[in-house]
C-alpha cells in the first residue's frame, strides 16, 4: 500500500514542475506581460497561467494511470458490487421451495443455538444472556454478505474459551462484558480489513496438525472446566493445572443433586445423538408414515440440547415448589433485547464490597488484551473459512474466502453494538443446518428471529436451568472435538507431522492457547524451512578414465570430477551448506576435485546465493581448480551474469561440463583426430574455454 501511495504521488508530479498558488512578481514597466513565478530555481515554469493550466490534462492522465485510481475503478463496478453483496445474485431467484427449506432449517438451528448460547456464555465467564446477544446479529449480517448457504455464525466453544482467556480473565471486574465487547469490535475490524485486502490465504500457513492439536486441547480445557459444575463444586480455579488439582481435592464436596442431574443429562445427550444417527440412516430408505415418524424423531434428537434444557428446567421448577433446593441453578438472566450502543472503551465500576471504584482507560484495556486481538482474529477466521470450505465441497458449490472474511468482520463489528462477544462459524450448527435442508443464507434470519423471541419472552424461565444441565450440554458438544483419529492417521502416514500436533496440544493445555498455537506454527515453519537450509544432496564421482576411456593422458586416469545435484532450489538459508559441501568434496579431497554444480532444480536466485557463488568461483580460480554450473536456466544465468562474476563457467548439460573438465586430459592423437573431422567435442571444449584452436593446430 505504501508503494502504491508513492506511485500515486509520483503520478501527480510531472517532469515539468507546476508552481501553483505561488507569489508572483510584476513590474510597472512590464505589467502587460504574463506573470512569472518568483522562485529562482524553477527553470521550466510556464510562461502564462494558460500554459500552466494546459498541463492539467497530463496530470489527470497520470492520476488515472496510478495503482490507486486503477483499484478504485475496479472496486466501483457493478460486478464487484455483486461480489461484495452476494444476496443480489440469488435473491431474485428465491422461490417458495427455498422458503420452506430455510424455515425448517433456521428454526431447527435456533432450537440448538439457544441452549448452546446460554452454555457458551458460561464458558466465556459472562452472564448467560450474552450468549444469546451473540447469536442473532451475526446470522442477519451473513444473510447479506455470506457466500455459503450452510454456515451459521454465532458463539462457539473455542471462541468462548478465548473470550474467557483474553476478556474475563484480563478484566478486573468478574462478569463485566467491556473487555469482551471491545475484543469483538477490534476483531471484526481486523477481519474486515484482511478480507478487503484478500488476506484469507494467511490461514494456509496453519497446518492441519497444528489445527488438530489446538482444537483437541481447547476441547479438553472446555470439557474439564465444566466438570466442577457437573459435580456442583465451588471455588475451583480456572487455570488448567490448579483446576485439575482442586477438582480431585474437592471430590468429597460433590453436590449429589448436581451430579445426578449432570450425569443423567450427559448420558441422555449421547444416547439421543446415537438415535439421531440411526434415524438419519433409516430415513433414506423409509417411505410414507414411517418416514414422517423417523423425520419427527430426527428433529427431536437434533434439538436434543433444547429438549434437555426444557425438561431439566421443568424438573428444577417442580423441585422448588416442594422447597427442594439441592440443584445449583443458573443466575437470573436479564430480560429484553439490548439497546444498541457504541462499545465502551473505558471501564468504571463501583465495587460495593470494597467501596472503591475500579477504572481502566482505553490504553490499559488494549494493553491488557494485547495479543488477544491477533489470536481471536486468526482463530475466528480459520474456524469459519475451514467450515465453509468443507460444506461447500460436500454440497458441491464454491465460496469466496475473502468475502467470507468480510462477512465475519462486518458481523463482529456490528454485533459489538448489540453487546455480543466474538462470533464465528459453528461446525455442529452448520452440520444441523445442512442436514435440515437449508437452501440459502435466509435460514439464518429464522434462527436470529427465534433467538430474539426467546430473549423477549423466555428469559424469566432461564433462571430455572440447572448449571449441571448446561455443563452436560457443553461437554457433550466439545468432547467430539478431540481428534484422536488424527493421531492414528498421522502415525500411519507421516510420524514427523505428529511433532507439531503434540507441541501445540501440550503447550496449549499446560501453558496457554496463544502460546500453544504460536509454538505449533513456529515448529511447522521450521519443518518447512529446514529443507531449504539443508537441501537433499546427490553426490556422484566421475573419473577421467570413465568419461574419456582410452583417450585420457597416461597418469591422469584417476583425475575426478564431483557432480553435486541439490534436490531442490537454492536460496539464502542453504548457501552456507552448499559452500561447505563444495569445499568438502572439491578442495578438501586429496588431490582436489573439479566441481560440477547441477542447477537443474534451481527455480530462483537471491543475492546471498550470488555472493556464495562469487566466493566459490574466486577461490577455485585462485587455487587453479575447476568449478562449473550446469543446467542453469536463463533466468538464473541472467542474475549471475548481471553480478559479473569473474571466472564463473556455465554449461548447458552435465555431459558438456564433464567435457569441459576433462578436455585438458585428452591425448594429442585424439585431439588430432578431432581436428580432422570429429568436431563435436572440439566445439564443446572451445565454447567452454577449455582448449583454444591454436592447441589443435599445434597437436
Amino acid at each position: 500500500m505504501a508503494a502504491g501511495l508513492e506511485l500515486a504521488v509520483d503520478a501527480v508530479q510531472p517532469d515539468v514542475p507546476l508552481c501553483i498558488n505561488e507569489e508572483r512578481e510584476t513590474s510597472e514597466s512590464d505589467s502587460d506581460t504574463p506573470a512569472r513565478c518568483s522562485c529562482n530555481t524553477c527553470t521550466h515554469c510556464p510562461d502564462s497561467v494558460m500554459e500552466c493550466l494546459s498541463e492539467f490534462p497530463v496530470v489527470l492522465s497520470n492520476i488515472q494511470k496510478s495503482p490507486i485510481a486503477r483499484y478504485g475503478r475496479e472496486f466501483c463496478t457493478a460486478k464487484n458490487a455483486r461480489r461484495k453483496l452476494p444476496i443480489v445474485n440469488w435473491l431474485p431467484k428465491y422461490r417458495l421451495k427455498h422458503f420452506v427449506g430455510d424455515l425448517v432449517a433456521g428454526l431447527t438451528v435456533g432450537l440448538t443455538v439457544i441452549p448452546q448460547g446460554l452454555a457458551y456464555a458460561v464458558v466465556a465467564e459472562l452472564p448467560p444472556q450474552y450468549g444469546l446477544y451473540s447469536a442473532f446479529m451475526g446470522v442477519f449480517i451473513y444473510t447479506f454478505l455470506g457466500t455459503s448457504k450452510d454456515i451459521t455464525l454465532g458463539p462457539t466453544a473455542i471462541m468462548s474459551l478465548l473470550v474467557a482467556e483474553f476478556g474475563a480473565e484480563k478484566s478486573p471486574v468478574h462478569g463485566d462484558p467491556t473487555y469482551a465487547i471491545v475484543l469483538t469490535l477490534i476483531t471484526g475490524l481486523l477481519q474486515l480489513v484482511m478480507g478487503l485486502l484478500n488476506m484469507g490465504f494467511i490461514v494456509q500457513f496453519i497446518s492441519f496438525p497444528v489445527i488438530s492439536g489446538f482444537t483437541s486441547s481447547a476441547a479438553i480445557l472446555i470439557a474439564f472446566g465444566q466438570v466442577r459444575k457437573l459435580l456442583g463444586l465451588k471455588d475451583v480455579p480456572r487455570a488448567f493445572k490448579p483446576q485439575v488439582r482442586a477438582t480431585f481435592e474437592k471430590l468429597g464436596e460433590t453436590n449429589l443433586y448436581d451430579m445426578a442431574m449432570g450425569i443423567s443429562c450427559l448420558v441422555a445427550l449421547i444416547a439421543l445423538k446415537k438415535v439421531k444417527e440411526l434415524a438419519d440412516a433409516r430415513m433414506k430408505k423409509a417411505t410414507g408414515a414411517r418416514k414422517a415418524g423417523l423425520k419427527l424423531l430426527w428433529l427431536i434428537c437434533t434439538a436434543r440440547n433444547a429438549v434437555i434444557v426444557v425438561i431439566t428446567a421443568g424438573i428444577a421448577g417442580v423441585l422448588q415448589q416442594y422447597q427442594l433446593y439441592g440443584l445449583t441453578l443458573t443466575k437470573p438472566v436479564e430480560a429484553g433485547l439490548p439497546a444498541p450502543s457504541l462499545p465502551k472503551f473505558t471501564l468504571n465500576h463501583f465495587d460495593e464490597h470494597t467501596n472503591t471504584t475500579i477504572t481502566r482507560t482505553t490504553a490499559e484495556i488494549f494493553s491488557d488484551i494485547s495479543e488477544g486481538f491477533v489470536v481471536v482474529t486468526l482463530i475466528g477466521m480459520l474456524e469459519s473459512i475451514a467450515i465453509a470450505k468443507a460444506f461447500a465441497r460436500r454440497n458441491e458449490y464454491k465460496i469466496d474466502p475473502s468475502q467470507e472474511l468480510i462477512a465475519i468482520g462486518v458481523a463482529n463489528s456490528i454485533s459489538s453494538f448489540f453487546h455480543s462477544y466474538p462470533v464465528t462459524g459453528s461446525f455442529s450448527r452448520t452440520a444441523i443446518n445442512s442436514q435440515s435442508g437449508v437452501r440459502t443464507p435466509v435460514g439464518g434470519v429464522w434462527t436470529g428471529a427465534l433467538v430474539i423471541l426467546s430473549i423477549i419472552v423466555l428469559t424469566p424461565y432461564f433462571a430455572f436451568i440447572p448449571e449441571s444441565a448446561l455443563a452436560a450440554v457443553i461437554i457433550a458438544a466439545v468432547i467430539q472435538m478431540v481428534e484422536y483419529e488424527a493421531v492414528i492417521s498421522l502415525w500411519k502416514v507421516k510420524k514427523m507431522d505428529l511433532i507439531p500436533l503434540l507441541i501445540t496440544f501440550f503447550v496449549s493445555l499446560l501453558e496457554s492457547l496463544e502460546i500453544g498455537i504460536v509454538a505449533g506454527i513456529g515448529f511447522s515453519l521450521v519443518m518447512v524451512l529446514f529443507p531449504m537450509a539443508r537441501p537433499g544432496l546427490k553426490v556422484e564421482y566421475v573419473s577421467a578414465s570413465t568419461h574419456l576411456g582410452s583417450s585420457v593422458i597416461e597418469g591422469r586416469e584417476d583425475a575426478q570430477a564431483v557432480i553435486l545435484e541439490l534436490a531442490q532450489g537454492l536460496t539464502f538459508p542453504g548457501v552456507e551448506y552448499m559452500k561447505d559441501k563444495i569445499m568438502k568434496h572439491g578442495v578438501y579431497e586429496s588431490p582436489p576435485n573439479a566441481i560440477i554444480l547441477d542447477a537443474s532444480h534451481f527455480s530462483n536466485c537471491d543475492y546471498t546465493m550470488v555472493l556464495g557463488v562469487t566466493q566459490i568461483a574466486d577461490y577455485f580460480n585462485k587455487h587453479d581448480l575447476t568449478f562449473v554450473i550446469a543446467n542453469c536456466s536463463e533466468d538464473i544465468k541472467g542474475v549471475l551474469s548481471a553480478a559479473r562474476i569473474k571466472h564463473l563457467r556455465y554449461s548447458d548439460s552435465v555431459q558438456a561440463a564433464l567435457d569441459l573438465v576433462f578436455g585438458q586430459y585428452l591425448t594429442l592423437s585424439h585431439l588430432h583426430n578431432m581436428s580432422n573431422g570429429n568436431h563435436k567435442l572440439t566445439d564443446s571444449l572451445q565454447s567452454n574455454g577449455s582448449i583454444q584452436p591454436t592447441d589443435l593446430s599445434q597437436a
